[in-house]
């Protein structure tokens, strides 16, 4: 299935039914009072979050979705029906904008959670509302409100701990064979990933991250070019982002300290959150150099690199299970750190 990671769509939640304006007619009551019934409320459009929903390739194809229109009243104090309420299932990790003002509306983080998009209108009023005792037969009723409408853009961006950034040929879909159950395709031409791919790395039997497979970037991707721009998206939600460099190109003249150091100025370009991330250097293909510590010694001079460096193979696994207990380490710091912040401070007693 092809991967969809946004949608537009229009909705429009039911209107209101009418009220109605009505008198009692009965054999020994010719002149009874106003018996007119309420319209009925329109249905609401609502969304909720499914775990079990991967893409959004359901509103790709369906693009208006309408609730049902609240019934009108009628008379011996009848009141109309209410309209049914909708329900639009999405992946978890969509967010939701208003086309119009580009503002976000809700983000879909959690699996289950359900939000309101497009309220129904309201029933109109029947004339028994306007009995008093000077007007003791109104002819006043009122129509339904009408139900909001929306045009709204959703974007899904996947719940990754980990996101792998580098350029094409990299390594990163070998990579992520390597450490996860996930098979995305690899081969030897550029962009062979045309869409995100997640793998769960299974550190121990209760100890395991999401890592997540972008396609990958080239120079002017923050401009537009190539495919990478298109999911660096999926990279927001991660907490460490492993970069991803082909320290032994087939191409002699390709210099891998350069491609380093576009891809993280496109980074910059894009995202300066995104660029803040914690990032580590991941020095792929050592097992294709002779003297790879002097080759790998001689990169982060050139690049000018202080932070983690981790040189692996990925088609051969040299040094990615000490990568992947690294990565393991850092995100459960990570979350207990998310945790001890979340919780509220406890009140001293004496």
């Amino acid at each position: 299935m092809k991967f969809i990671d946004e949608a537009t769509i229009k909705v429009y939640a039911g209107d209101g039914g009418n009220g109605v304006a009505t008198f009692r007619r009965e054999k020994y009551e010719p002149m009874g009072g106003p018996n007119g019934g309420d319209g009925g409320r329109g249905g609401s459009i609502f969304v909720i979050a499914d775990r079990n929903i991967n893409t959004l390739v359901d509103y790709r194809y369906t693009r208006t979705f309408k609730a049902e229109r609240g019934e009108n009243g009628s008379g011996s104090d009848c009141y109309g029906k209410g309209g049914d309420d909708m329900i639009l299932r999405v992946p978890v990790g969509t967010t939701i904008s208003d086309k119009a003002t580009g503002q976000m509306m809700v983000d879909l983080n959690a699996d289950g959670q359900k939000v309101l998009i497009a309220k129904g209108g309201n029933g109109g009023l029947g004339n028994i509302h306007f009995k008093t005792s000077t007007n003791r037969s109104p002819r006043q009723c009122t129509k339904g409100e009408p139900g909001e409408a929306f045009e709204l853009y959703f974007e899904l961006k996947v719940l990754a701990d980990v996101g792998l950034l580098g350029m094409p040929n990299a390594g990163k879909s070998t990579f992520i064979r390597s450490v996860s159950a996930a098979k995305p395709k690899v081969a030897d031409y550029p962009f062979t990933t045309l869409h995100p791919n997640l793998g769960v790395v299974r550190v121990d039997s209760n100890r395991s991250f999401v890592i997540a497979d972008v396609p990958g970037l080239i120079e002017g991707a923050a401009e537009g070019a190539g495919l990478g721009h298109q999911f660096l998206r999926h990279l927001q939600r991660t907490s460490l982002l492993l970069h991803l460099v082909d320290i032994a190109p087939f191409d002699e003249s390709v210099d891998p300290v350069q491609e380093a150091k576009a891809i993280v100025n496109e980074l910059k370009k894009y995202d300066q959150e995104l660029y803040d991330k914690p990032r580590w250097l991941v020095l792929n293909k050592i097992d294709m150099l002779e003297d790879s510590a002097q080759k790998v010694a001689d990169f982060i001079k050139a690049y000018g690199w202080d932070g983690p460096v981790f040189p692996i193979s990925a088609i051969s696994g040299v040094g990615c299970q000490a990568l992947t207990y690294a990565i393991m380490d850092h995100i459960d710091q990570t979350r207990a750190q998310r945790d001890l912040e979340e919780t509220p401070a406890q009140p001293i007693t004496e």
